[in-house]
């Protein structure tokens, strides 16, 4: 089969490889459509041993074969699924490899486009708002009985708008989004009638301040899920969120000017990262978390209260993969899941 490897860069080469087996407890996915993050240009450059890998992790595809002990899926199924990052069988390739707990069913009316899109960056939202060591916020099945404002910073994102339609579906209102020049995709996913606003980064950083405290109309902010965790969005945060009792996430670590800036708060602030790989760690309760969130996406795209951020379809299957990274890497991409049909790739074979 054919695989796309990833360097620094970001630069894409390809080599042969065998098709995967499924070990105990994985599956592996004949993939139709591969999506892609910022982290697959990210990585590289951040970990050695990372730097030459199959990035791709979000696969979309039809169950080839499953390993011990996996019952829920059969050879043939649709689905997408969130591959194991670092680890081989990522899903730029022909086949892929994932684990049971993070493969979903995609409903018959879902493409595999939209599937692809899904995976790494919704779980991302899903991890941030509900993991009690986040934001802890009400799961959907038990939704928020008083108003909850939340700051969702990067609302546009992939992230950002996972984030919006899980916070809907938990009635966490209202939402203030921070978003540029995306606002129309966001203003199609807030509810103006539960006090939902935007706040436009363009006018600088002054003009969100005040923003977010506007739409806040004397309301403590208690919770912030930064999408962006740079370029200033931290800063904002810590001048808006409430002293006594914020909690707040960030999709990236602590860095560079923005690192400790939280220390004048009370310690009673609760600032964490969400990684989306701790679905795969040892950590029981984001493993389980992550088996029913996928599961959950399933059950969102079949009664269409969830979707996939919208997509385009990059030419030329895994070909495509560098002008993707490349315009992920220099911001141009914008409300958008770059994503790539294998059968598009030339020269590709079982």
């Amino acid at each position: 089969m054919k695989e796309a490897i990833v360097y620094s860069g970001p630069k894409v080469e390809f080599r042969d490889a065998a098709v995967p087996k499924a070990e105990p407890g994985q599956i592996v996915i004949k993939v139709v459509v591969s999506g892609s993050n910022p982290k697959d240009w990210k990585v590289p450059e951040w970990m050695e041993q990372a730097n030459g890998t199959n990035q791709g992790d979000d696969i979309a595809g039809t169950v080839y074969a499953v390993g011990e002990g996996v019952t829920e899926f059969r050879k043939g199924d649709r689905v997408a699924a969130f591959h194991e990052m670092t680890k081989p069988g990522g899903s730029y390739a022909s086949y892929a490899v994932s684990w049971a707990h993070t493969t979903f069913f995609l409903p018959e009316k879902t493409s595999f486009e939209e599937g692809a899109a899904l995976p790494l960056a919704a779980m991302t939202a899903a991890v941030g708002l509900y993991a009690v060591d986040r934001l802890n916020l009400p799961h959907p099945w038990a939704p928020a009985t008083k108003p909850t404002p939340l700051l969702v910073y990067g609302a546009s994102s992939a992230v950002g708008s996972y984030v919006i339609q899980l916070a809907k579906r938990s009635n966490i209102h209202p939402l203030i989004c921070v978003s540029g020049r995306a606002q129309e995709h966001v203003e199609k996913l807030i509810d103006r009638s539960k006090g939902d606003t935007i706040v436009d980064y363009r006018k600088g950083d002054e003009a969100v301040v005040q923003g977010i405290k506007d739409a806040l109309k004397g309301e403590k902010l208690q919770y912030a899920y930064d999408a962006v965790s740079e370029k200033g969005s931290p800063q904002n945060i810590a001048k808006v969120l409430d002293a006594a009792s914020g909690r707040t996430t960030f999709v990236l670590p602590p860095k560079g000017d923005w690192k400790g800036k939280f220390d004048e708060f009370e310690k009673s602030v609760h600032q964490s990262t969400t990684m989306v790989g701790s679905v795969h760690s040892e950590n029981a309760a984001d493993r389980d978390l992550g088996y029913v969130y996928f599961r959950y996406f399933t059950k969102g795209l079949e009664e269409g209260w969830f979707r996939g951020q919208p997509q385009e379809v990059v030419p030329k299957g895994l070909y495509g993969i560098q002008s993707a990274l490349e315009r992920l890497k220099d911001g141009t991409a914008s409300a958008v899941k770059y994503v790539f049909r294998i059968s598009e790739t030339e020269g590709v074979g079982a």
